[in-house]
Order: structure tokens, then sequence, then C-alpha cells
């Protein structure tokens, strides 16, 4: 058992709190690992992990982000920790989630190359040297294709929906582009705006920036997964889809988007309110309480304010245009 000064030792010197020592040399490689209640496999995973990247090379880290979990994952991690100076630990207060464990574990890295992936999906370490050789063919960023996939049905189901509307929105034809495993360099991650759950959509973030975006397989280990029950879960995806497509296509121009829509919504109850008029004035009957008048209003007030929240987005915008970055210089000869 690892008492509290160990723990409170190790934090200090591992986790790039005021005054810890930093290095600003970057190593070959940083492998960011989110975890949370795996008491009973971490030994083993820490161990093909490092074992693995021992064989690709002999400058890197290992940093384990722990969110916070409550059992004894994290005193584990710490045991490991006394034994390799390069594996790098952060604890969670309490759980933040998967995006704010990339978040954190990218600040603390100093590796040129990124593994990022969460320990819930169970990837083979032992394949990752396949998904870092894409990099050396010229590719940004790989994403991880778990297959064979060995979680629970309702999980894969869920997953081939969530792609297909990926992929029909985005153009990018991955198989699992929200399979959590990444590979890239520090320099992608260093251009792009990554916040609250669109750790999810990197590489969609990445291809409207014009890297290259490819795929590889890699198995998933057996053992127990978490299944997606959850409806909020799905709900918030979906929502941070929309959120997506409107960044990476409208950021400068959110007239181009609220006011395509509220032109259609004007034109649709401006054509309905013309015709109950007509209707009215030439005698056909009467028009108060049909549904058909709230319709055409509604859509008017909703088009006229979906305008209106455009012009607003483009006086925002105008105002900040000089600190928005919407372009990516990928070369500059003199």
């Amino acid at each position: 058992m690892v008492n509290i000064m160990d723990l409170k030792s190790v934090t200090q010197e591992k986790v790039g709190i005021p005054g810890a020592v930093q290095s600003d040399k970057l190593l070959d490689l940083s492998a960011i690992i989110a975890v949370r209640n795996m008491e009973n496999d971490i030994q083993e995973y820490y161990r093909s992990l490092k074992s693995t990247l021992d064989q690709v090379t002999s400058s890197y880290e290992i940093i384990f982000i722990d969110d916070a979990s409550d059992d004894q994952t994290y005193a584990q991690m710490i045991a490991l920790s006394h034994s390799d100076a390069r594996l790098r630990l952060i604890k969670m207060r309490s759980p933040f989630g998967e995006s704010s464990a990339f978040e954190a574990g990218f600040k603390l890295s100093r590796g040129e190359k990124i593994i990022f992936y969460t320990a819930r999906v169970r990837p083979d370490a032992t394949q990752l040297p396949a998904l870092l050789a894409k990099l050396d063919e010229g590719f940004d960023l790989v994403v991880g294709w778990r297959y064979p996939r060995r979680d629970y049905a309702i999980n894969q189901i869920i997953s081939r929906a969530f792609n297909f509307i990926v992929d029909r929105m985005s153009n990018l034809r991955l198989h699992d582009v929200n399979s959590g495993i990444l590979v890239t360099r520090r320099d992608v991650l260093d251009n792009l705006q990554i916040y609250g759950g669109l750790n999810r959509f990197i590489p969609v973030i990445a291809q409207k920036q014009g890297y290259k975006i490819t795929e590889e397989k890699i198995a998933q280990l057996s053992g127990s997964f978490r299944k997606s029950w959850f409806v909020s879960e799905y709900l918030n995806r979906l929502l941070d889809i929309l959120t997506v497509i409107f960044l990476t296509k409208y950021s400068k121009k959110p007239i181009h988007f609220l006011g395509f829509m509220g032109g259609i919504c004007m034109v649709v109850g401006g054509i309905i309110d013309l015709y109950l008029f007509f209707y009215r004035i030439l005698g056909f009957g009467p028009i108060a309480g049909r549904p058909l008048l709230l319709l055409g209003a509604l859509l008017l007030v909703i088009g006229i304010q979906m305008v209106a929240m455009g012009l607003i987005g483009e006086m925002i915008i105008f105002t900040h245009a000089g600190d928005i970055k919407d372009y990516n210089i990928e070369e500059i000869l003199e």
C-alpha cells in the first residue's frame, strides 16, 4: 500500500504543477492513456505497452491519466512508476471524462509523435507499431480501427450508426472514427482547437485542416467492457456532430448557415400566409383558428430570428476576426 506522502511526492514530480522539474527537450514518442478502475489489468497492460514501445524507440514516455478511479488503480500505477522513470502520472480529482484526460495528457507530453487512447476500449498495445508506421508513409493522423471487436453487441451497433452519420456529414469514410485510438504528430494537434467532447472528432477536424487521415486495424483484447445504455450519451454525440459541422464549415460565416435556414423558413411561412391572405380576400372562407395560419406565422418568426442570430454572429466574428485562424499553412518558399 502506498502512503499519502509517497503519493504526494510522486504527483509533484510527475505532474506539471508548480515546483516540478520539467524538460524542454522533445522525445520521439508520447503514449497518453486514459484509465479508470482497472486495478485488475493495469500492470499487465503497462508491461505490454512498455515492451512494445521499447521495440519502437528508446526515446519515449508513457503518461497514464487516472480519471478519479475509486479502486486501487492509481496506487498500482504509483508502484510501477517507482521502477520506471519514463512513466508519468496524472490523477483527476473527480471523473472529468476522456476529453479532459486528453487535454491534460497532451499538455504534459513531450513527444514529437503522440499516441492517445482510452484503456476502456482495450486495444492490443502490441499492434501500435502498425499505426506508427502509417505516419512514416506520409499520413498525418492514423485512427485505430477496432477489428475484430470484442465488446458488447449494443456498443457495436451504436458505434456503426454513429460512424455512418459522421461519414455522411464529413465524407471522411472511416470504419471506426469514434474508436478513441489515435496516432499523430504533435504539430497536427497544435493546430487543432479541441475542447469539450470534440476529441472524438479530431479526425474530422484534422481533415478539414487539410491533413492526410487514414486508419489501421488494431485488435481488441478480451475482458470486461462498459455497456452504452445511456440515452444522454447519444444525444450529446449528435449535438457534437452538429457542432463540428458548424465549426468546420461556417466558423467565419455563420450567416451562411443560419441565414440559409432562416430564409427557407421565411419563404415557406410567407407563401403560407400569402395563400391564406388571398384565400380570405377572395371570399373562399374564414382563416381564423386554422392551424395553417399558426404554422405560417411561426415559420416567419423563426426565420427572422435565425437571420438575426446569423447577423449577430457576423458582428461578433468581425470584432474578433484578427484572432480567428481557420487555415493551415503547410509550407512557405521564399
